[in-house]
């Protein structure tokens, strides 16, 4: 099955049959859905939704099918076009939109579109509205429009450059600081929106910026999951041009991996926690990341008294948390920066003009500063679900077997070993069961990482 349909949205690959894959009318339904749930949920008879795109080929096909659902629906758009994840965040509460909608299927392969909803603080839905959503969805409860009575289309393109000066003024973000150091710095964009901002955003900080896979064609030069697997060919270039490190985004820019400058992953894992580390030493306070992030981020906020707390994962669960504890920065291991002086999102572009103040400050090299931080390994692996597994009943005998040790189940299972861990966990946006690992080093993450993968096939008999 490649349509998932999530309190977060609806997922799924181009094309095929309906309710199996994201089809127009699979599109239409659910923009309908959200339609109608957004004129229950504020009680409005007119209403505005922002509604912005990243550059994958399906976009026009799938932007055009919700906009004018919508307007059907008599609701106003304020249309973005080409943009980001965190730059219709941004635009919905400068607007003062009712809601938004992104169309991306953010990491996953060029094949995938999906409708990413958003409330009038420019947020995430929580469960309860998503189901709501959900249930609208599959009873057809949608009452369109009479003629007199649709809604208008608003173009607006200036958006991107809107949410690059409202980064840029962030009073942590020190433009001199980094216009002094001279950075060289090669990007990744996977051609797509992200080419177009992030360099945007560098050459305003006075960053000598080079381009790699920056035209928003749609065409992913490798998969987009900012992952090293997939990253050889900046990690080469970054040397090659004695760049002083590499900027990678996913496709709708709310992930942020950095290359050092010999070549060497900078860490997913550790972006989030070199902008902790600089905020925390301006701004004392806690911070917020997801059973899945890295041990690093507690001992750096320990590091600077502060108190640190993991959420369920998912972008929703870590920003519910972070209002709960007043937390000044957080965000997920996966290299998504939550900085609420902004706004309540995952932002590659405060990302990116954080860690280039705080590398700045530091006048130290990237390699150096990842090696300031904890030393903790990661192995991420995954196992690709079929309809006759059960994962919930592998959950709970994985739960029963290590009884004994600390765990935590509100998402999935997680084990607390005193060296270190294992998350196991069913994708809400794949069809996979995740298995995370952290250790002290590579060997003993894998190690840790195939005992458990072995654990799990001899459960569910595969």
């Amino acid at each position: 099955m490649t349509l998932i349909k999530s309190i977060s949205g609806i997922r799924g690959t181009i094309g095929g049959k309906v309710g199996d894959n994201l089809t127009p009318v699979d599109a239409v339904k659910f923009a309908s859905a959200y339609g109608t749930w957004l004129k229950n949920y504020t009680g409005k008879e007119k209403l505005t939704v922002v509604i912005g795109r990243d550059a994958r080929i399906s976009g026009p096909m799938i932007h055009n099918l919700v906009v004018n659902t919508l307007i059907g629906l008599g609701i106003d758009v304020i249309d973005l076009g080409l943009s980001t994840t965190p730059t219709v965040e941004v635009a919905v509460p400068l607007e003062k939109a009712e809601g938004g909608i992104i169309l991306t299927a953010s990491h996953n392969p060029k094949q995938w579109n999906a409708l990413k909803l958003l409330n009038e603080k420019g947020e995430f839905l929580n469960g309860i509205e998503g189901e709501k959503i959900l249930q609208i969805a599959e009873a057809e409860a949608f009452d369109f429009s009479d003629v007199d009575s649709l809604g208008a289309i608003m173009l607006n393109d200036a958006y991107m450059d809107i949410h690059i000066d409202e980064v840029l003024n962030l009073a942590l973000v020190d433009v001199d600081a980094v216009k002094k150091a001279k950075f060289k710095v090669v990007v990744d964009g996977v051609n797509s929106s992200g080419g177009i901002i992030i360099p945007k955003l560098l050459e305003l900080m006075g960053v000598e910026v080079v381009k790699l896979y920056c035209e928003p064609n749609g065409h992913f030069p490798h998969n987009p999951e900012p992952l090293k697997e997939h990253l050889t060919d900046i990690s080469e270039l970054v040397v090659k041009e004695k760049a002083d490190l590499g900027i990678v985004v996913d496709p709708d820019v709310d992930r942020l991996a950095f290359i050092c400058e010999d070549g060497e992953m900078f860490g997913e894992e550790y972006t989030l926690v070199a902008c902790a580390d600089y905020v925390l030493s301006k701004t004392p306070g806690n911070t917020v990341s997801n059973m899945s992030s890295s041990r690093a981020l507690r001992d750096v906020t320990n590091t600077h008294k502060g108190s640190y707390e993991a959420s369920a994962v998912g972008e929703v669960n870590v920003v519910d948390l972070m209002k709960k504890n007043n937390a000044v920065i957080g965000g997920e291991g996966n290299g998504g920066i939550i900085y609420p002086e902004l706004h309540y999102g995952r932002d590659s572009l405060v990302g990116v003009a954080l860690f280039l103040t705080h590398l700045a400050n530091k006048k130290i090299s990237v390699s150096a500063l990842r090696a300031s931080y904890p030393e903790y390994y990661m192995s991420k692996n995954k196992i690709e679900l079929t309809p006759q597994i059960d994962v919930d009943a592998i959950l709970v005998a994985m739960t029963e077997k290590y009884k004994n040790e600390d765990i935590t189940t509100i998402d999935g299972v997680k084990i607390d070993f005193a060296e270190n861990w294992v998350h196991l966990r069913k994708s809400n946006t794949e069809p996979i069961i995740r298995i995370y690992t952290e250790a002290s080093s590579q060997e003993k993450a894998d190690s840790l990482a195939l005992r458990i993968i072995d654990e799990i096939k001899a459960i569910a008999g595969i």
